[in-house]
């Protein structure tokens, strides 16, 4: 059986959003006591996902981007191009750790990332996520089936944000959006991944160094 500590991470890349949520489907309908658990950390394409609560008046004006039904929590979010997604597959169970204290620990790892390039951010017990001066900056979503966790979170860093004005940013009419490059964090995205995968790495008790993967499992 893994340790508690065990954590593969794979640098997917650009992949299509329906894939990768079938894939982590597939991963954590799969694994059993013996899988280690696993961090994927991926772009998308532009695209819409829905959670589970989501309601159809919060998906104002869609146009041409595709909009996925999924089934994480919450309402209604975009995923694109300049955006960091990291997506948590780890057995709650082994880890003795429940979906409030997962969600706390993405939103803290965000925090502490900003931290990091002098930017002051915080959470909302309200609307989980992470917030710089009111504006959502980190939106996050999460499923626990059979005590396993998948989706994750999604950093803006250098996007189009204009599709962020064709919904209510999860569930909110009129929430300002913010990213990193506004700010004035000049780093590449790839650098602010490794930063993150640290400082997660940090909060779950591994070195996310040790190993890197690119391809899906299955």
């Amino acid at each position: 059986m893994p340790a508690a500590g065990t954590v593969v991470v794979r640098r997917l890349g650009r992949r299509d959003y329906l894939a990768v949520w079938q894939a982590m489907q597939r991963f954590t309908d799969a694994r059993d006591e013996t899988t280690c658990d696993e961090l994927w950390l991926v772009e998308h394409p532009p695209v819409f996902t829905v959670g589970l609560n989501g309601k159809p008046e919060h998906l104002l004006t869609p146009g041409d981007i595709p909009v996925v039904k999924v089934d994480r929590g919450g309402q209604v979010t975009y995923h694109g191009p300049g955006q960091i997604v990291l997506y948590f597959l780890l057995d709650l169970r082994r880890r003795k750790i429940g979906v409030r204290e997962l969600v706390t620990l993405m939103e803290q790892s965000v925090i502490n990332l900003l931290a990091f390039y002098g930017i002051t951010a915080i959470s909302r017990s309200d609307a989980p996520g992470v917030y710089v001066n009111g504006a959502k900056i980190a939106a996050l979503g999460l499923r626990v089936r059979r005590g396993c966790s998948y989706h994750g979170l999604a950093l803006n860093v250098d996007l189009d944000l204009e599709p962020f004005a064709r919904i209510n940013p999860c569930g909110y009419p009129g929430l300002a959006v913010t990213q990193l490059r506004d700010m004035g964090v000049s780093d590449s995205q790839e650098a602010i991944e490794t930063k993150l995968l640290h400082i997660v790495g940090e909060q779950l008790g591994f070195d996310p160094s040790a190993t890197m993967l690119e391809r899906l499992p299955g």
